[in-house]
């Protein structure tokens, strides 16, 4: 995995393209075309409007797709600079059954959030993916996305993003632009393909068969895709950066990270449990002690310290297990023998027809149907709700000295103290059943699409009107522990009892159970946990568009008007042992917890439904023409629009747009665009009563205790994490819509004095800028912990975080620390709220080249980069005092604060994106070279010993192919991704998986055949 620096990689990006005349560029999509007033793509409803080109556009062909080498919608997605991180992925999320798992990955231009970009198919709204996550630009905030890898990449015809907002266009969601993939139709003939790749020094294999038929008669056409995918999954132990949770081997040649015990992130959670039989004299064996005060005992191997020898090398303990120190090397590593990207089978099928009524009437419809499934396996279940073991269970070293049935108990510890013949009950909090195997993850995605339409011409008019219905299905399904199956199944005085007392192996002590419960225990406390999601989306709508309205001296005003009304249903049906149907109670303390489930917080169901109203009209004007010869106005043209909806929830909203461009003189164009747009809060933010996520974080002020006490020299050392803890979210039928404004401002250049013979050219280069408000946000466990530090320093609380009540352990850990005790975290309070603005802006730019039929062959180049300029949040009052207490050091300098300042240049967010590509034909060959740069980028999560974070590398990757056809229209392609072998960037997670994809070198073969 090589890291080159972003100076030498500039500079050989821009070497190659000065010096070929066409830059190597990632499997890239076209800067810009080459005759730009005559795109009709995305961004208007007026056929033949000149006033596309004040649009900023992205248009591939399918030569162009092709090229790229991706096999799913994700790969290509990437392959787009103005494309932000990748935020629904499956080696990107911690993969609990609250993520979206599976084949699924999400749309996210301008690194705005999921949600901010509106997917279309054909020009059409799709339905969106039904299972909602919380991402890393959210917290938990639940939002859905379009699943990316839906699109049937193969069948495109064309993929065509404007990078502009269109929300008085195309209504919510167009914050960022629009993602319009148009498939082939009007086939002709027969078509099959075939294509097997796979990354090297891994078992990730890809195969994939393509069909396309179709028939043209005389009043119509028939034409049917159907694409069959599979992918093997690609696992951990492949390479070495996924290999194990423990990544301090590879931080070791940069001293700054060499100690940071933060790399190390095996689980605390491990077979070897957390126990104890509460506050009480320690306990004794023949004298040892074998609890504390706390009343807390481990096991462990006689290696790591012994008390009482319990036979193969392990031993009994006082006291908890320290995974900090000298128990570091118990930790559980979560990457032995799990995928990093599951196995997926995907299957898509399309088909398209058409047919004249009449002479100016036209009949057209669309089937489509989409399915994967997908395997991931991932580690064993992990108890994050504390259970008490009743005295009763057989392997219980404090239980009865006889059973119930009075046959005397051979696994009570000898000669005890303080421990009564009927025996003491055991808490058990931290553990993972590893004896239960691992979590085969299986999760089913569908997605269907029926439309039919009407389309042709009145009094010169070009009409179309047409019905949608589109559902969405994922059903998600994983073994978990049932809590009342397994209490009930602890309780047992028999040897199928669960034991969660004899640990895990002597000799690989992060990973495996050398002496697992019977499999009749495990049988009875596994079961199939389920969570199903689901969305609808039923449109009608109606256009009308006319180029020609009326006359004015610059040329004829076009106009578009349209009336749309649809109806969006979210429902997620949430597993009966999570959704309070059943709870659990625990049979030795009394007390109840919504979820029965031993890995899972209780979550409720949820649905909701609204029904949007809207319509929109759109002007193009030209203002000036050629032949009105007015100096320096060539030409000029503009764009208005204006649309209104109306939600059926929330109420009103209304926005506009207005675009303008103008040709200086012929092959120069400024051009520019004003407009407001909205994203509507999703059902789930809506409609959700509170349910319960994992409230990871640091506990800062435990910190402040091991540091003030020695047992740390500095914060990044820390490990008090808030394992277990529970963030308790409110959904807010109260919220109102994210607005946004958005202004963009470019120049194009086609420079007629470049003689013929040279090609033709276009440079364009926009700035853009939009600034959002009211986002949909939480305060987030995190902030909440850092003021819960600030004010427990200062003698007071944060009244959201919830604490047990000190135990005498936590005592001890405060002690002369001049902070009173406080205990672990249970639960933080938080609710979905309109919160603070967002401003980002950037620039893009891109350049094309083609040079067509020369005796050497057609070459064409595209060029197209992306710089991020500013990326900012108002941190609010709360961060803001948070900010201030760290600079005057009432609070430690490392506690790590949302930095929303500046977040250009951090973690998803690099500051140059930059593809191109050169292509070469010349009669039956095809041939060509592309390259994608992404810029370095600090995790300021990952910090040094000198407080300064890490940085991860620019990266440059070179792609390759070539293809021949041979006669009887047969052709074959040999390509290779990632040529050099670069691999992703080192990071904090081994790599960033929303940005780099976790492989290196990519092969792949192509075969064609057209009858």
């Amino acid at each position: 995995m090589r890291n080159p620096s972003k100076i030498a990689l500039m500079a050989t990006t821009a070497s190659t393209v000065l010096f070929a005349g066409a830059a190597l560029a990632q499997e890239a999509l076209p800067a810009e075309p080459t005759q730009v007033e005559d795109i009709v793509v995305v961004g208007t409803n007026i056929r033949g409007a000149r006033t596309t080109a004040a649009l900023p556009v992205v248009v591939a062909d399918r030569e162009q797709i092709e090229a790229t080498g991706a096999t799913t919608g994700d790969e290509l997605m990437r392959t787009i600079p103005q494309m932000g991180d990748v935020l629904f992925d499956s080696a990107n999320n911690p993969q609990t059954s609250n993520s979206a798992r599976g084949d699924v990955n999400s749309v996210n231009l301008r690194s705005l959030g999921v949600g901010n970009t509106l997917v279309l198919l054909n020009g059409r709204r799709l339905v969106q993916h039904p299972t909602s996550q919380g991402t890393s630009d959210t917290g938990t905030v639940p939002v859905l996305s379009y699943n990316s890898n839906a699109i049937p990449v193969s069948g495109l015809e064309r993929l065509e993003v404007l990078l502009d907002g269109a929300a008085a266009i195309y209504g919510a969601d167009a914050v960022a632009g629009v993602v319009n993939t148009v498939l082939r139709d009007n086939i002709d003939g027969l078509t099959v393909s075939a294509r097997y790749g796979g990354a090297e020094g891994t078992q990730m294999r890809d195969t994939e068969f393509n069909l396309f038929t179709g028939k043209n008669f005389d009043r119509g056409n028939v034409s049917l895709f159907a694409n069959y995918a599979q992918r093997t999954a690609l696992w951990a132990s492949d390479q070495d950066f996924t290999r194990s949770d423990d990544l301090r081997p590879l931080f070791a040649d940069h001293p700054d990270f060499a100690d940071v015990q933060s790399l190390d992130g095996r689980s605390s959670h491990t077979p070897w449990a957390r126990l104890s039989v509460g506050s009480r004299p320690v306990i004794r064996s023949n004298g040892v002690a074998v609890t504390n005060t706390a009343g807390a005992f481990r096991f462990q191997p006689s290696s790591f310290g012994c008390g009482v020898d319990m036979g193969g090398d392990i031993c009994l303990s006082s006291g908890n297990h320290n995974f900090n120190t000298t128990n570091r090397d118990m930790r559980y590593d979560t990457r032995h023998e799990t995928t990093v990207r599951p196995s997926v089978e995907r299957l898509n099928l399309f088909l398209t027809g058409r047919y004249d009524l009449t002479d100016s009437v036209e009949a057209f419809g669309e089937a489509g149907y989409y399915s994967a499934h997908s395997r991931a396996v991932q580690p064993p279940v992990v108890n994050l709700n504390q259970i008490w073991i009743p005295a009763s269970n057989y392997y219980n070293p404090f239980g009865p000295m006889t059973f119930a049935d009075g046959t005397l108990n051979p696994n009570r510890l000898p000669g005890l103290t303080g421990v009564p013949a009927e025996g003491l009950p055991v808490l058990m909090t931290n553990y993972r059943f590893v004896d239960t195997g691992f979590q085969v993850v299986k999760v089913d995605n569908y997605q269907a699409r029926l439309l039919g339409g009407l389309r042709g011409e009145w009094r010169g008019f070009n009409w179309e009107t047409a019905v949608v219905y589109s559902e969405a299905e994922a059903k998600d399904v994983s073994p978990n522990v049932n809590m009342t199956a397994l209490q009930k199944q602890l309780a047992l005085s028999t040897p199928d009892a669960y034991n969660p007392f004899s640990g895990g192996c002597v000799a690989t002590t992060s990973y495996g159970d050398c002496s697992p419960s019977s499999q009749a225990a495990i049988d009875a406390i596994v079961f199939d946990l389920r969570r199903v999601s689901r969305t609808t989306l039923t449109m009608a709508d109606f256009k009308l568009s006319r180029g020609d309205l009326f006359q004015l001296p610059g040329g004829p005003v076009g106009m578009a008007f349209g009336v749309e009304a649809r109806r969006e249903t979210q429902k997620d049906d949430r597993d009966a042992n999570l959704d309070g149907t059943f709870t659990f109670t625990d049979m030795v303390s009394g007390e109840t917890n919504l979820s029965n489930v031993s890995a899972v917080s209780p979550n409720p169901d949820t649905s909701g439904s609204r029904e949007v109203f809207s319509t929109y009209v759109e002007l193009a004007v030209p203002v000036v023409s050629p032949e009105m010869n007015i100096p320096l106005v060539y030409q000029l043209d503009v764009q208005l629009a204006g649309r209104y909806e109306h939600y059926s929830d929330f109420g009103s909203v209304a926005k506009p747009k207005i675009a303008a461009a103008w040709d200086v003189v012929p092959g120069v164009r400024v051009r520019g665009s004003y407009s407001q747009g909205f994203r509507a809060p999703n059902l789930e933010q809506t409609h959700a009563t509170e349910y319960a996520r994992l409230a990871s974080g640091t506990d800062y002020v435990r910190c402040e205790a091991d540091l003030r006490a020695g047992r740390i020299s500095n914060f990044s050392q820390c490990a008090q994490n808030t394992s277990g803890a529970s963030l308790l979210v409110a959904g807010n039928p109260d919220l109102e819509p994210e607005e946004s404004t958005n202004t963009s401002y470019g120049l194009v250049l086609q420079p007629s004095f470049i003689p013929e013979r040279f090609g033709a050219f276009t440079f364009t280069i926009d700035k853009w800028r939009i600034e959002q408000e009211k986002i949909v946000g939480l305060l987030g466990a995190q902030t909440a912990l850092a003021l819960d530090y600030l004010n427990r320093v200062e003698g007071g609380s944060n009244p959201l975080v919830n604490r047990r009540a000190p135990t005498p352990e936590d005592i001890l850990l405060f002690q002369g620390t001049g902070l009173t005790p406080v205990g672990e975290v249970v639960s933080i309070n938080d609710r979905f709220i309109n919160l603070q603005p967002q401003t980002v802006s950037g620039l893009d730019l891109a350049m094309n080249w083609s040079l067509r039929r020369t005796k050497y062959g057609t070459f064409i180049v595209n060029v197209n980069a992306s710089k991020l300029d500013e990326f900012t949040r108002d941190p609010g009052d709360i961060v803001n005092e948070l900010y201030a207490a760290r600079e005057a050091g009432t609070i430690n300098a490392g506690t790590t604060l949302p930095d929303s300042s500046q977040l250009v240049g951090q973690n998803g967010r690099p500051e140059w994106r930059l593809n191109a590509s050169l292509t070469w034909r010349k009669g039956p060959w095809r041939a060509g070279m592309t390259t994608q740069y992404i810029s370095d980028f600090q995790q300021p999560g990952l910090l040094g010993a000198s407080g300064d974070p890490w940085v991860v590398d620019a990266r440059q990757t070179v792609n390759a192919y070539v293809d021949y056809e041979f006669p009887a229209e047969t052709r074959v392609r040999l390509g290779v991704r990632d040529l050099t072998d670069e691999g992703p960037s080192l990071a904090d997670n081994g790599y960033r998986g929303s940005v780099h994809s976790p492989w290196g070198r990519y092969w792949y073969v192509t075969a064609t055949k057209s009858f």
